[in-house]
């Protein structure tokens, strides 16, 4: 008798088990975590296939009026943004006042329409990335030979740039530092005291970590993703989805990059990372630092990094950083400076501000294009409106290439 008893509550108990299990355990979880997303408003499967466990199953008709609801078809347009700065080749004074007329852009060698236009007026959203790495403060230590603490030379340009040049209400400036990774200090802010906020917080505190990835800093800065919460928002969640600049549109743009240009081992690669670039749209305009170490320690570094565990950056190593800097500002439109002594700073700061202040936002149509290819862009501008593009008097600083999507 006890063995029956037994063997029934057995089966009771595996038939509730079975009951149970679509409602419990990580599945259940992720069904439930599923649930709570928004739906996709698109087949997951490229080309959807009938049945494959029963091919020749007929189907049952579709009503008319479904079939009219699933045709509609969504026309998505894309927009090549060029920011662009027109400056005088022998007084190295910027041009304004000129209107759409005098801009031209060519994809390729083939004139391009210009749909979108706005003037040096319009409201300016910077994005400020500062490197904060143990790396770049020893750099900064010896260099300066021990009379201040190294991470200085990163947080000075940040300081002077913050509260000299973003003036509110109009201007809106968001600040991320990076070592390993990019972490968000305040989202898009235009609040002086929210600024003070930042560089007291940079300045009490210290660097964590060796790494410096570059690289994946400037996807994230360009492209979003999910990273850390903002440090000044007291987020409950440790983590948060941003949205990139590089899709930010109505806005002139640019991304004020404070960095000795090293990359230790970001996920991505340089070729990559040119390339996010290239395609993003945004200016970038750099403060090199490391300068004045490798200038006082050049004779005395090795060729290449060191070895042994030494993490000892060689003299191809900062070459290379500032072929990287210098690449990254003429491909997007932006500008380089490699500091040498702090008194330089208020000169490269005033140039930086003011050529950000006089970009031109152009935007044209390149079509369904989806060839994948890298294609060539050169903007012209006719300043005196005779019909003539003055290449000879004139330099125009803008993007150089536009790398279209593929398939």
């Amino acid at each position: 008798m006890k063995k029956m008893l037994s063997r029934r509550l057995f089966a009771v108990a595996v038939a509730m088990t079975f009951l149970l299990l679509p409602f419990s355990g990580p599945g259940a979880r992720a069904g439930l975590a599923q649930s709570r997303r928004q739906p996709p408003t698109a087949p997951q499967k490229k080309n959807p296939r009938p049945d494959e466990t029963n091919p020749q199953q007929p189907q049952e008709p579709v009503p008319t009026d479904i079939i009219q609801e699933t045709e509609t078809v969504k026309v998505v347009s894309a927009l090549v943004n060029v920011e662009a700065v027109v400056i005088n080749k022998k007084s190295k004074q910027l041009v304004t006042n000129l209107k759409k007329e005098n801009f031209a852009i060519f994809e390729d060698g083939i004139r391009q329409d210009i749909s979108n236009f706005s003037t040096p007026e319009a409201p300016i959203t910077v994005a400020m990335v500062l490197e904060y790495s143990k790396l770049s403060q020893a750099l900064g230590y010896y260099g300066s030979g021990g009379m201040e603490p190294g991470q200085y030379e990163v947080l000075r340009p940040m300081a002077m740039f913050l509260q000299q040049f973003i003036k509110p209400p109009d201007d809106y400036v968001s600040v991320i530092a990076y070592d390993m990774r990019p972490t968000p200090l305040t989202d898009f802010t235009n609040d002086p005291a929210r600024i003070s906020q930042v560089i007291s917080l940079m300045l009490r505190n210290q660097p964590a970590f060796n790494e410096a990835n570059l690289f994946d800093a400037l996807q994230f800065v360009l492209l979003g993703g999910r990273g850390d919460a903002v440090v000044l928002e007291n987020s409950k969640s440790e983590k948060a989805d941003y949205v990139g600049m590089a899709s930010l549109q109505g806005r002139r743009k640019a991304i004020f990059l404070v960095s000795t240009g090293l990359d230790t081992f970001s996920k991505i690669n340089y070729d990559k990372a040119r390339k996010i670039t290239q395609n993003a749209g945004v200016p970038i305009y750099i403060i090199g630092t490391g300068n004045l170490f490798l200038k006082k320690y050049d004779q005395n570094l090795n060729a290449t990094d060191g070895l042994g565990g030494s993490n000892q950056p060689g003299r191809m190593s900062f070459l290379q950083a500032d072929n990287t800097l210098k690449t990254f500002a003429k491909e997007t439109g932006g500008m380089y400076f490699p500091i040498t002594f702090p008194g330089e700073l208020p000169s490269a700061l005033s140039t930086i501000n003011a050529v950000m202040r006089n970009q031109y936002s152009l935007g044209y149509n390149p079509g369904e294009r989806r060839d994948g290819k890298q294609h060539k862009i050169v903007v012209k501008v006719d300043v005196d409106g005779d019909g003539q593009f003055d290449e000879k008097d004139y330099t125009i600083n803008s993007r150089q290439f536009y790398n279209a999507p593929k398939g």
